[in-house]
C-alpha cells in the first residue's frame, strides 16, 4: 500500500515493490552463509542510460561515499547471523539525475556460488527489514548484482535482479561506465600525524592550502585492488625493576567516582581517543551508519527544547566533502539504562536541528545486531535514525584495530592501546556482557528443582541474556583470533527475536541447557558449547570428520597423533556407520590402547566427536564464579588446547606411477 511502511516483504527474481513515502533513508544489508571468505559490498549511481555520469558514482571500499554523501558504504559487520555488508542510501539526497542505484557483491576469492544462500535485505532507520531478497541460484559469479532501487513517477522502488558477472568487480563496474585502473596491489594510506583541530563549520569559506610542489598526476580511474594493512610496534617498557612498576596510565583510574562522574570521564575518553585515532574513529562511528571523513568530538553541549535544556553527553561530528554528519550520543554506564523519554528527547532535538541520528551507549548488549534495547515511538524515526551501541561492541572494536586494522603510527596505537587499558578497568563502568540480569537466581533455581515450564516470563529474559552471551563470545573470538566468527543459528529464528527466545526457553526448560555453536573460520570444526543448570557442568566440544580412506585403526592413530598435547580427561567418541554408531573413551586411555574405540564396530568410521568438561559457575555476575566467566573461561580454554591444534584431513597427492615408460622411438631414418 503506498505510504505504508512494507514489513519484511520478500521478493522473488525479477519482482519489484513500491518503497513507503515516508522512508528518507534506507540501510542495504548483504548477507551469505559461508564464513571461510565473504562479500564485499558495492554500490553504482547510475542515470537514464544506466551507466555512471562519472567514476564518483561507484561506491565500494576503496571510495565509500558517492560525491554527494547520498549513497556510503559502511563495511563488513557481525551480526547474530554471522557477517555482512552494509550500505547506507539517503533516499531524499539523491540527485535528480540518479535515476537508479545499482546494488552489488563482489568476492576477491571463490565464487557467488560457495558462498551458499546469498540475501540481500533493505532495513529502515528503526532497524525493521522492509524487504528481502534470498537467492541460491549463484554458480561461479565473482561479481553479483543483487538488486536495484529506482524512481519511477516521483516514487523510489526496488527490484530483485539476480544477475552475476564472471569478470569481478572490476568487469562489472567497466560494464556500467567506471574507468578501472590497472589492479596493481596498493598500500593503506599511512595514519596521520595528530594536529590541531580545526573546528568545522557548515558557513566557513574554503580554506586555501599552502602552496606546495606539484604532485605527479593522479593514475586515470579507481583501483578495485584492496590495500594492505600496516601495523605499528607499540612501546616496550623494559627497565622496571620489578612487576609491581606500572607505566603511567593516559587515562587515569584514580579517584573515578560512580554515575555522573563515571560516565563523563569514559565518555571523554571514548570521543578523545577517537579524535585521535581515526582508524577507531571511523570503526566505532560505521557501526552507527557514519561516512567515512573527518571525525570532530564534542561534550555535555546543551539544546534547548520547549522551555528546559536537554544535554546529550556527546555530539559527533564527521565531515565528509561538503556533506556534514552529526549524531547526538547519549552514554550510560555501569548498571545505568536508557528511558524512552530520555531517547525521544533527543531525537525531537536532532530532527530539529536536522541531524542524523541519535546514539545510545550502554553495557546493555542486545541478543541481535542493530536490535535496540529501548522501543520509541516510531513516528519520531521519519527523519531521524536511532542506533545502540554496547561498551562490549566498543572495547571489541579497540582490539581489532589495535591487533588487526593497520594502524602504522605508533602514537596512535599506544592512544588507543591506553584507552583499551582503562576502559577494561572496573572503574571505568564500561563492561563486556557481565550481568545475567535480576532473574537470572529465580530461572536458575527452577531448573534444578525441575520446576521452570516454557511459559514462565522471567525465563524469556534470561534466554536473551544466553544469547548476549554467545554474541559476546563471537565478538571476542573475533577480536583475539582476527577473522569473523559467527555465532550459529537455524536460519527460520535468524531475524526473529521473538522466535529466536522461544527456541532458547524450549531447550532450558526441556533439557535444562543453553547451547551455542561458534563458527570460526578455517577450524576443524564448529565449537559447540553447552550450560547444564542441573549438573553444574559446561561441556565444548567439536565434530571432526574422520580420512575417508584407511582402517578404522589407522583412522583412530591420526585423530590420537593431533590430539598429542590435548588434556588428559577429553572424552573421544568415534562415530561409524552401522547399528552400534559410536564408541567414546578417555583420551588416556585411547591413547594407551586404540583398538577401545574400534572394537566390535563393523561399520566405516566417519567422525570424531571430542567433549571436554568444565565446572559451571552460578553467580549472576562479576567473579570468576560466575556463570559468565565459566561459560567465557571454558570455550578458550578449550579452543586453544583441542580446536586450534586440529587440521582436517587431506590425502595424500596421487603416486606417479612404478610403470617404466616406453622410450619415444623415431622411425625416421
Amino acid at each position: 500500500m503506498r505510504g505504508k511502511v512494507v514489513e519484511d516483504q520478500f521478493l522473488s527474481k525479477g519482482q519489484n515493490i513500491e518503497l513507503p513515502d515516508e522512508l528518507d533513508q534506507i540501510d542495504i544489508v548483504i548477507t551469505w552463509d559461508n564464513t571461510e571468505f565473504g562479500v564485499d559490498a558495492s554500490a553504482l549511481l547510475l542515470g537514464a542510460d544506466g551507466k555512471v555520469r562519472s567514476d564518483a558514482d561507484f561506491v565500494f571500499y576503496n571510495q565509500q561515499e558517492s560525491a554527494d554523501g547520498s549513497v556510503r558504504y559502511l563495511g563488513r559487520r557481525e551480526a547474530e547471523s554471522g557477517p555482512h555488508e552494509r550500505l547506507l542510501v539517503h533516499l531524499a539526497a539523491v540527485p535528480e539525475q540518479v535515476d537508479a542505484i545499482a546494488l552489488v557483491g563482489s568476492v576477491d576469492s571463490g565464487s557467488f556460488g560457495d558462498l551458499g544462500k546469498l540475501a540481500l535485505q533493505l532495513v529502515d532507520s528503526g532497524g525493521s527489514p522492509i524487504a528481502e531478497y534470498v537467492t541460491a541460484d549463484a554458480s561461479t559469479e565473482t561479481a553479483f548484482v543483487f538488486g536495484q532501487v529506482y524512481r519511477r513517477n516521483g516514487k523510489w522502488k526496488l527490484r530483485a535482479i539476480g544477475q552475476g558477472w564472471a569478470s569481478g568487480l572490476a568487469g562489472l563496474a567497466e560494464d556500467f561506465g567506471v574507468d578501472v585502473s590497472e589492479d596493481a596491489p596498493v598500500e593503506e594510506p599511512s595514519s596521520p600525524e595528530l594536529e590541531t583541530p580545526q573546528p568545522i563549520s557548515e558557513s566557513d569559506p574554503p580554506v586555501t592550502e599552502p602552496t606546495t610542489p606539484p604532485k605527479p598526476a593522479r593514475q586515470r580511474g579507481v583501483r578495485t585492488a584492496k590495500p594492505v594493512p600496516k601495523k605499528a610496534p607499540l612501546p616496550e617498557f623494559k627497565h622496571a625493576e620489578s612487576e609491581t612498576w606500572q607505566p603511567a596510565r593516559l587515562f587515569s583510574v584514580i579517584g573515578v567516582g560512580t554515575g555522573e562522574e563515571q560516565e563523563r570521564r569514559t565518555t571523554s575518553a571514548l570521543v578523545s581517543t577517537m579524535q585521535a585515532v581515526p582508524l577507531f574513529a571511523r570503526a566505532v562511528s560505521s557501526r552507527v551508519g557514519a561516512p567515512a571523513g573527518s571525525f570532530e568530538g564534542y561534550v555535555e553541549v546543551p539544546y534547548v527544547k520547549g522551555e528546559s535544556r536537554v544535554i546529550p553527553d556527546a555530539v559527533w561530528r564527521i565531515a565528509r566533502g561538503s556533506r556534514l554528519w552529526t549524531g547526538l550520543l547519549e552514554a550510560k554506564t555501569g548498571a545505568g539504562t536508557h528511558t524512552r523519554e530520555q531517547l525521544e528527547n533527543y531525537l525531537d532535538v536532532a530532527k530539529k536541528n536536522k541531524y542524523d541520528v541519535v546514539i545510545s551507549l550502554s553495557n546493555d548488549l542486545p541478543a541481535g545486531a542493530g536490535e535496540l534495547p529501548v522501543e520509541v515511538d516510531k513516528r519520531k524515526l521519519t527523519k531521524v535514525a536511532l542506533r545502540h551501541l554496547s561498551w562490549a561492541e566498543v572495547i571489541h572494536e579497540a582490539r581489532m584495530v589495535l591487533s588487526h586494522g593497520g594502524i602504522d603510527n605508533p602514537l596512535q596505537g599506544w592512544i588507543l592501546s591506553e584507552f583499551l587499558r582503562y576502559i577494561e578497568h572496573p572503574k571505568s563502568g564500561a563492561e563486556e556482557f557481565v550481568d545475567m540480569g535480576r532473574h537470572w537466581v529465580s530461572i536458575r533455581d527452577s531448573v534444578s528443582a525441575g520446576t521452570l515450564r516454557p511459559g514462565d516470563p522471567k525465563a524469556a529474559a534470561v534466554a536473551q541474556s544466553w544469547i548476549a552471551l554467545a554474541r559476546n563470545l563471537a565478538l571476542r573470538f573475533t577480536a583475539d583470533l582476527g577473522v569473523i566468527v559467527k555465532h550459529v543459528l537455524p536460519r527460520r529464528v535468524v531475524n526473529d527475536a521473538e522466535a529466536r527466545t522461544a527456541l532458547t526457553v524450549n531447550e532450558l526448560a526441556n533439557d535444562g541447557t543453553f547451547s551455542a555453536t561458534l563458527r570460526i573460520p578455517d577450524a576443524a570444526g564448529e565449537l559447540r558449547v553447552t550450560a547444564d543448570l542441573r549438573t553444574n557442568k559446561v561441556s565444548c566440544s567439536t565434530t571432526v570428520s574422520a580420512p575417508d580412506e584407511g582402517t578404522a585403526g589407522k583412522r583412530v592413530t591420526w585423530a590420537l597423533r593431533q590430539l598429542k598435547n590435548a588434556p588428559e580427561d577429553l572424552l573421544v567418541e568415534a562415530l561409524f556407520t552401522g547399528p552400534t554408531a559410536s564408541t567414546c573413551e578417555i583420551l588416556t586411555s585411547a591413547r594407551a590402547t586404540p583398538r577401545l574405540l574400534t572394537d566390535g564396530q563393523g561399520g566405516q568410521l566417519t567422525s570424531f566427536v571430542l567433549t571436554q568438561s568444565f565446572p559451571l559457575g552460578s553467580k549472576r555476575a562479576g567473579t570468576a564464579a560466575s556463570f559468565i566467566s565459566s561459560v567465557t573461561s571454558s570455550a578458550e580454554v578449550f579452543y586453544s588446547e583441542v580446536v586450534q591444534p586440529l587440521r582436517e584431513w587431506v590425502p595424500a597427492a596421487p603416486k606417479a606411477s612404478d610403470l617404466p615408460r616406453e622410450e619415444q622411438v623415431d622411425n625416421e631414418d
